[in-house]
């Protein structure tokens, strides 16, 4: 049984070099609390998306694990975004990050347990 807010939904992760390889994660957890997208290694090495870099992560037991971070585009709710992707391995979840969710500009609707538009995005600019 999931906690109350907690949802999971599909996503796409799609190469930025080579537009229109994408491939769709169902079962993604929507995970307000991490940071970046989590997609299985294979999936996102099939794509050809390469490392850019090692990152250190801190999990929920405390401990410090790294894992290679690269770029790819998100698809979720019907929009895309590009944003950082982790490599994630056999053992670690696949997860929506928070970062995505402001990329893509959505928004956790907890009690449907959906994604929704986040609305306008605030700006300092004024209009002329």
């Amino acid at each position: 049984m999931e906690e109350v807010g907690i949802f999971r939904t599909t996503i796409g992760i799609e190469s930025l070099t080579e537009p229109g390889r994408i491939a769709h994660l169902p079962d993604t957890l929507v995970d307000t609390g991490s940071e970046f997208t989590w997609a299985p290694r294979a999936v996102v090495e099939s794509l050809g998306i390469v490392p850019k870099r090692r990152q250190q992560f801190k999990v929920a037991d405390g401990r410090l694990i790294e894992r290679d971070v690269g770029f790819a585009i998100i698809h979720a709710a019907g929009v895309t975004a590009p944003d950082f992707v982790v490599f994630a391995e056999p053992t670690d979840t696949t997860l929506l990050g928070v970062r995505s969710l402001e990329g893509l500009n959505l928004r956790v609707d907890v009690a449907r347990k959906r994604l929704v538009d986040a609305g306008p995005i605030i700006t300092a600019a004024l209009a002329a």
